[in-house]
């Protein structure tokens, strides 16, 4: 128990921080990243030492996952990581970060990120808002370092678009 506790109590804010984006719903995150303790406990002796919070988060990744799936009234649709290379808003000269200061509102930047399909949005939270390195990020996904870094940008790109749509309709 002391050691479950030293390797991932750590890490539990980042992990409801994960699976409350993921999910969109406080009370599910609760479950998940609860679920993903439990699992983490249980599981505790594959662990070998190596990077926890990867560890773990992967484990509420595929909790939240598995989450969205079972429940009802969210449409499941996996999307692939492609967008229009030829989008006007792309080239628009303005980061989404600058987006977010000039449209000076926080529901704003929220409601775009969550627009975000799962996949793309997993990536913002986990590098933006965790501030994981790109290699434990590859870790959490279970992709390649190099596609981490293009679905990170394509991301970037598509709340860059969501932003501009709300802010188009202010």
């Amino acid at each position: 128990m002391k050691r479950f506790e030293e390797l991932f109590a750590p890490h539990l804010d980042a992990a409801y921080n994960l699976a409350r984006w993921l999910t969109g719903n406080d009370s599910a995150a609760r479950d998940v990243v609860q679920e993903s303790a439990l699992r983490a406990f249980r599981f505790l002796h594959r662990f070998a030492d190596g990077n926890a919070k990867a560890w773990f988060l992967t484990i509420v990744r595929n909790e939240s996952y598995t989450w969205l799936k079972a429940s009802a009234g969210h449409h499941w649709v996996s999307i692939g990581d492609e967008l229009p290379e030829d989008d006007a808003a792309l080239s628009h000269g303005q980061s989404p970060e600058l987006l977010a200061i000039h449209t000076e509102n926080a529901v704003l930047i929220q409601q775009a990120l969550c627009a975000l399909p799962p996949v793309f949005r997993e990536v913002i939270v986990l590098k933006d808002l965790e501030d994981m390195p790109y290699k434990d990020i590859a870790l959490v996904v279970d992709i390649p370092i190099g596609t981490v870094m293009s679905r990170l940008a394509r991301a970037r790109a598509m709340l860059k678009l969501e932003l501009l749509k709300l802010h188009d309709h202010e």
